[in-house]
């Protein structure tokens, strides 16, 4: 089977379909020249039937019999237009006139009809057309018109040696074209075909073929590729930075655990022992915990498979509702909010509490002890525009652009030891996906404020 399979596809699809092509244009041109020929001969007999018995109509008038004597008009030609002219008495015997050579003057006559009468001797026939003159009751004469048929052979001939001469061109032309066009028109899918080839070979899923999104076909496949290959680099790279960020991130939480389980096994002596050991082994497992699931979530927005499901969205209500949850006190810690009723938008409701909340997280972290959070909504510009504001540690400004990269903390706040550094980064992908933006302005030791803008349409 496989063999077979091989055996068919020995030649190239451009080759199968040039020699279609070829094929194709040599059996049309056969069909025309038979078809030329068939016409030709119908046309060529046609019109030598018209000329006859146009020319023997013309001629009837000029002849008569008067009082037994043959009269002819002065205008009568016995040879006019290739047309041979005999005239018979009424019982067949030729009164006037020559016969073309060859022609079997005793061939029946026959009134008003058109006929063919093939030569003495086998040569050239041709075409009659007889008319009975009549001259009183019982006599009278015939007019026979003869015209030579004409030489179909010889034209068959000039037209075969034309085709022979034209149709190797044409199918030399037919095959180039054929060619051509089946090139130009498989070089997109030869072109993805390499690039394919070039990913296996080299496994770099940034190749793209590069012939653009097209209307037809083959753009659409190209397109569909290109698409394609995208999300698979867009999964692979997304799949290599959770393995990174993993096996980053759990190295010091694990670390901690065998620490605290090998120490306790080697120097615990007491219950409170166990217990200070647990207590740590519990912390560092919730870490590990919510860092797993933090990556799981920033991968599904990476690789879209966590879509927005989109509704109208009361995001005054929104807002109020999880300001009274995160109002706990703690630190010490007030929350003040201005927001303007009746501001609402077309969102994804659940990752936009992730984005204010994370925000109200931030604030409470890293806000001095006994200070203040402030959060505003407002509707700005078709523009729902949220303020989360604290007076807390605040941000140098040279660090300020690196903040919403994955793991990334400020110095200060690495020193104290608070948050995974993946809260900022996963508030820019969630406001990004909604087609907002999110900015930050922040002076170390006064505090930061950071603005969350959404479009309402």
């Amino acid at each position: 089977m496989r063999a077979g399979n091989s055996g068919k596809r020995k030649f190239s699809i451009k080759l199968k379909l040039t020699l279609w092509f070829t094929s194709f244009m040599a059996l049309t041109a056969a069909l025309c020249l038979g078809l030329i020929l068939l016409v030709n001969g119908r046309v060529a007999e046609n019109e030598a039937f018209g000329i006859l018995s146009l020319t023997v109509k013309n001629s009837v008038t000029k002849v008569s019999l008067e009082n037994g004597v043959l009269s002819l008009s002065p205008d009568f030609q016995f040879y006019a237009n290739d047309v041979y002219f005999l005239i018979y008495n009424e019982s067949g015997a030729v009164l006037s006139g020559q016969a073309p050579p060859s022609f079997p003057v005793d061939a029946p006559l026959e009134n008003g009809v058109s006929k063919f009468v093939a030569g003495a001797d086998g040569g050239d026939g041709y075409y009659v057309l007889d008319f009975w003159i009549p001259s009183g009751w019982d006599n009278g004469l015939w007019l026979r018109g003869v015209l030579r048929s004409p030489d179909n052979d010889q034209m068959t001939r000039n037209i075969l040696t034309i085709f022979t001469i034209v149709l190797p061109f044409l199918i030399l032309l037919a095959a180039g074209g054929g060619w051509l066009i089946a090139r130009r028109a498989l070089a997109p899918i030869s072109r993805i075909a390499d690039v394919a080839e070039s990913i296996s070979a080299g496994q770099d899923l940034s190749l793209r073929t590069g012939l653009g999104e097209g209307t037809d076909e083959v753009g659409r496949l190209a397109g569909s590729f290109d698409r394609m290959s995208a999300r698979l680099e867009q999964s692979f790279e997304a799949e290599k930075q959770f393995t990174s960020d993993a096996s980053h991130e759990l190295r010091t939480p694990t670390a901690v655990i065998l620490a605290q389980c090998s120490f306790v096994q080697k120097h615990g002596e007491t219950m409170e022992d166990y217990r200070e050991a647990i207590s740590v082994i519990s912390r560092q497992a919730e870490k590990m915990s919510l860092l797993i699931s933090r990556l799981l979530d920033i991968t599904r927005l990476d690789l879209g498979t966590q879509k927005l499901k989109r509704e109208p969205t009361d995001l005054s209500e929104m807002a109020r509702i999880l300001c009274e949850e995160q109002d706990t006190g703690e630190r010490k810690i007030s929350l003040d909010t201005e927001i303007q009723d009746g501001v609402t938008a077309d969102v994804d409701p659940f990752l936009i509490s992730r984005v204010i909340t994370n925000l109200l997280d931030n604030a409470r972290k890293y806000g001095k002890e006994g200070g203040h959070i402030r959060l505003t909504l407002c509707r700005r510009d078709r523009e729902a525009v949220l303020t989360v504001e604290d007076d807390g540690i605040g941000i140098p400004p040279e660090e300020q652009d690196r903040i919403w990269q994955r793991f990334y903390q400020v110095k200060s706040s690495r020193e104290e030891g608070y948050g995974l550094g993946l809260g900022l980064s996963m508030i820019r992908q969630i406001v990004s996906l909604h087609g907002g933006s999110v900015s930050v302005e922040s002076q170390p030791g006064q505090g930061s404020c950071f603005t969350v803008r959404l479009p309402l349409e």
